[in-house]
């Protein structure tokens, strides 16, 4: 199915419903795989009139939706040009104050590191409820597809979830100081939006945790055209832009990848990027 290209066009006109009690439900697309859709977000985007949908949430999914409902793409991916934040939170309440049944359909999980809390917050200082419907996010599904957990007893103690990308005046991610917790604490590193920055990360990175660490680099995941790489801390950058592995991305640190990288070496099979959708 092809897919129209984004847009920021207002809503189109409809009978108005005004004061009829329009919904909003924030829906976790997941990674991207439709059947990885939880059974709760599949009834929603059935039962949704409106669709508003993020860039990274494939055609396969949006299928689901009703013949009948009016979807609107405001794509939101870094480098390129975006759906301003704050025209997507006035279409939704438009649509919600027209009483329409909205769904603001995001990849992965809505609360995290899909602006989600801030679309809450919106909404509800204008007195919209919202409910919220997770979805399985890109960092979880991409290293489980490698056969590989985020936790583990003996190699990681807990997961931090983190994002490679600054806010535009922020100065982003302490990486030298989380490397230090990461190394004492037994911890796994989820990167999000770090393939940009993977050269800054690995060097703030390597103050703190050692170059042989394993990495995995997990790119489109879930999807048939998936594809990954598995090297160390001390050969990200290199890895990264050698096999031309771009966004969108998920960059998996710690020694839980371990065991990919033996697989990887025993299959003798190079290039170290390989397809496994």
């Amino acid at each position: 199915m092809s897919r129209p290209k984004p847009t920021t066009t207002p809503l189109p006109p409809s009978t108005p419903h005004l004061g009829t009690g329009g919904s909003c439900t924030l829906v976790g697309a997941g990674p991207g795989d439709p059947e990885l859709l939880t059974i709760k977000a599949l009834k929603a985007i059935q039962a949704a009139t409106v669709l508003l949908v993020d860039d990274l949430v494939s055609d396969a999914i949006v299928a689901h939706a009703s013949p009948t409902a009016r979807i609107i793409y405001v794509g939101k991916r870094g480098g390129c040009k975006s759906t301003p934040q704050a025209f997507i939170e006035k279409l939704m309440l438009m649509a919600v104050n027209e009483g329409e049944n909205v769904v603001r359909l995001k990849g992965g999980d809505p609360f995290i590191f899909g602006r989600g809390g801030e679309e809450v917050e919106h909404l509800r200082a204008a007195g919209v409820p919202v409910t919220v419907v997770n979805g399985i996010t890109a960092g979880l599904a991409g290293l489980t597809s490698l056969g590989a957990p985020l936790t583990h007893r003996e190699h990681a103690h807990g997961v931090v979830f983190v994002t490679g990308h600054a806010k535009p005046g922020d100065a982003g991610t302490d990486w030298r100081q989380l490397a230090a917790t990461a190394r004492d604490a037994k911890l796994t590193l989820v990167i999000y939006m770090g393939v940009s920055g993977a050269s800054t990360i690995e060097q703030e990175l390597l103050t703190g945790l050692p170059a042989d660490t394993p990495v995995a680099v997990i790119q489109h995941a879930s999807l048939a055209h998936q594809r990954h790489a598995v090297t160390t801390l001390g050969a990200l950058h290199a890895t990264i832009a050698r096999e031309g592995l771009a966004s969108p991305s998920v960059i998996v640190v710690g020694d839980v990848v371990r065991g990919v990288a033996l697989a990887s070496q025993d299959a003798a099979a190079p290039p170290l990027v390989r397809r496994t959708g």
